[in-house]
């Protein structure tokens, strides 16, 4: 765990270890969360659809759909 400094400014350093985890580059957008009394610093993806593809992916088994149709008649 490495630690940050807030200045008078209200500016932060991201840790060298986060910025090479997250692989931030000067000019990266992040995303800043507040949840139960910290943050969560997540890479704000370039784009949306690319970072949510396939995150449901193996949920239902493979004759749901079909299923589904069928019940729909």
């Amino acid at each position: 765990m490495t630690e940050g400094t807030l200045s008078a400014k209200n500016q932060t350093v991201i840790p060298r270890e986060a910025r090479k985890a997250l692989r931030l580059k000067p000019g990266d957008k992040v995303l800043v969360l507040v949840r139960s009394g910290g943050i969560v610093l997540l890479r704000k993806p370039k784009s949306y659809h690319a970072a949510i593809r396939g995150l449901a992916r193996g949920t239902y088994p493979k004759t749901y759909l079909q299923r589904e149709r069928k019940s729909w008649d």
